[in-house]
């Protein structure tokens, strides 16, 4: 095929690496080493927190120099911070997204630029990382094979009381694992709540500061959490529920 002069060839979209980041500072003996060799084959990153971003890159890597590569923060306007995405994109620039803690997409932001990558013929590349959702769900002992993950539960003291009973009530239905989080600072007040809102025999799994030196997790019966409710306040915590009705 016999090009014309006046054309130029099209560059290939670069690819997007999704980079997960650890759960916890200092905690970074739980990513994998090839997650390094993508972090050397980025030219920008998409990062939900630049600042700890940064910082965590430097641990992995301490030879790099932060200020070769483009950086964009995720939480700004979406609509020009995908523009900004797509035009590297399209200049063929590999790009990294790193959330805030564990893997972009998954209860964390990022997944509108998926998205994006995909509309435009880039190739999008998951890397193995840690992940609050399934570490949890993997600990705690409920059913692994059917789970909702419903992320944070209404505010509101009665709409939260409702959505509490409609998921003890679909678990039981459908034997399927509920898997919701909260503030960490509401954490007590939501513990409260579940235990005099569910059954005594549902089965509460908490997985708090999870790959950190303070992990805990354990999954007992409503009943059991209510002799000795631990305190949650300000820590990193998933719920699971499952009611065996």
């Amino acid at each position: 095929m016999t090009m014309n002069p006046t054309e130029t060839p099209q560059t290939a979209p670069g690819k997007v690496y999704l980079i997960p980041s650890a759960l916890y500072e200092g905690a970074g003996f739980v990513i994998p080493p090839y997650v390094l060799e993508a972090i050397k084959d980025c030219q920008a990153f998409f990062v939900e927190n630049e600042r700890s971003a940064r910082r965590y890159l430097k641990s992995l890597w301490k030879e790099i120099t932060i200020d070769d590569y483009r950086w964009v923060a995720i939480h700004k306007t979406e609509k020009a911070v995908k523009q900004q995405f797509l035009d590297l994109l399209a200049k063929g620039r590999n790009i990294g997204i790193i959330s805030e803690a564990g893997c972009p997409g998954i209860a964390d932001p990022g997944q509108f630029l998926v998205a994006a990558a995909h509309r435009a013929g880039a190739r999008v590349c998951p890397l193995v990382g840690p992940n609050a959702v399934l570490l949890a769900l993997m600990a705690s002992g409920m059913n692994g094979q059917q789970f909702r993950f419903l992320g944070y539960l209404p505010i509101d003291a009665q709409e939260r009381i409702r959505a509490i009973r409609q998921m003890e009530s679909f678990s039981a239905k459908q034997n399927c694992t509920q898997v919701f989080i909260e503030t960490p600072y509401r954490n007590n007040q939501l513990l409260e709540m579940i235990s005099r809102t569910c059954q005594p025999g549902t089965l509460l799994c908490i997985a708090a500061d999870l790959t950190s030196g303070n992990e805990f997790v354990q999954t007992k019966t409503i009943a059991e959490w209510k002799k000795a409710p631990p305190d949650l306040h300000k820590r990193p915590v998933i719920f699971c529920l499952l009611s065996e009705r």
